[in-house]
């Protein structure tokens, strides 16, 4: 009794080495002790990723006891790793009927049927162990991101602001708030939360550039240089954002500073369209030479027409080639030309912001 003890000290410790030595001892013994070993040995190994081992302990585990519910959840766990997801679900349930409050089973029950399409499924398993866990945050997040997948906003609303009442400063949880009532037409509360995020993670740049385009549109422009100023702190390589300090410079009539900033991303990255666009616009303002930066950017283009136009070429060499047994083929759409590789929700706004 002692060494199980123990080995439940060193599996609470991480010391995974140890206690796999000590477990080990109990494979010859009763079918009892035998289980017990298998059952967590399987839970160790799954936790070090050694998925085959694993399974193998759970297998051994299932076919010592029938009725060890953690058992019946580990073997579950390594067909829901195996994207066995039918029969991950079965051993879910059999756990269930072997121990009702069994907490894992139920839980990953509802994963499972999530991964299935399941929502409705997924709802009932995270209810009824909301009812067994009532202060459970995990589930309570699984409650609400299901509602809002199903579009069921104010349900949503209702279990995030559940969950606030336990996690009040987790920054992630306060961004989804603030997007389901921007969903809702309720941008003041949405930038209410957006800011408490803010002030909990200050380096999320998702809501940090959310931030600077909510202050822009509603032309507080100072407040919006401030973050995007902290964006590019963050992501001091990404263009965009020092595009948009140079144009709230511009939006305030610090002329000369906008001017002075386009001109040192252009120095940088010559071949920026954008950058290149608002160059020879704000040349024109100030009454200065534009032609060098006119002639790159038709230069520019003239290289993007002929890429793209090679490229339909090769499609439609593929289309000649390509024969499909029902007699018709939809080409595939040509992949985009855009200067930005990654788009974020943030984007089209700044963009806005921009133009």
């Amino acid at each position: 009794f002692m060494s199980v003890e123990h080995a439940g000290y060193l599996l609470r410790n991480k010391e995974f080495e140890a206690a796999i030595d000590i477990l080990k001892r109990f494979e010859r013994k009763d079918d009892g002790s035998k289980s017990m070993a298998a059952t967590n040995l399987s839970l160790i190994y799954f936790l070090e990723g050694d998925y085959k081992a694993a399974d193998e302990y759970a297998d051994l585990a299932v076919r010592t006891n029938r009725y060890n519910s953690r058992a019946l959840v580990n073997k579950g766990n390594c067909l829901f790793i195996a994207d066995e997801c039918e029969d991950a679900k079965d051993m879910y349930l059999e756990a269930i009927g072997v121990q009702a409050d069994c907490a894992e089973a139920i839980y990953n029950l509802g994963l499972t049927n999530v991964r299935l399409g399941l929502p409705d499924e997924a709802l009932r398993a995270f209810e009824k162990l909301h009812v067994l866990l009532p202060n459970n945050p995990s589930v309570m997040y699984q409650i609400a991101n299901l509602y809002d997948q199903q579009g069921r906003l104010d349900d949503a609303l209702k279990w995030f602001n559940v969950l606030t009442a336990r996690v009040p400063t987790d920054p992630g949880i306060l961004s989804r708030i603030s997007e389901l009532f921007c969903n809702n037409n309720k941008d003041s509360q949405g930038f209410h939360y957006q800011l408490e995020s803010f002030r909990q993670y200050p380096v999320n740049i998702n809501v940090v550039t959310w931030l600077g385009v909510w202050f822009a549109k509603n032309e507080m422009y100072e407040k919006s240089l401030h973050f995007f100023e902290r964006a590019i702190d963050i992501q001091p390589d990404e263009i965009k954002w020092k595009l948009a300090v140079a144009n709230c410079h511009r939006r305030m009539g610090n002329t000369s500073k906008a001017l002075s900033l386009f001109e040192s991303i252009n120095q940088n990255n010559p071949d920026d369209r954008d950058c290149l666009r608002y160059l020879i616009s704000m040349c024109k303002e100030v009454g200065q030479p534009f032609d060098m930066y006119s002639e790159k950017l038709s230069s520019l283009q003239r290289t993007s027409h002929a890429e793209n136009d090679a490229v339909i070429n090769e499609e439609s060499k593929h289309d000649r080639l390509r024969i499909p047994d029902d007699g018709f083929y939809v080409k595939r759409p040509l992949s985009s030309s855009s200067d930005r590789s990654s788009i974020d929700f943030a984007d089209a706004d700044v963009n806005e912001l921009l133009a």
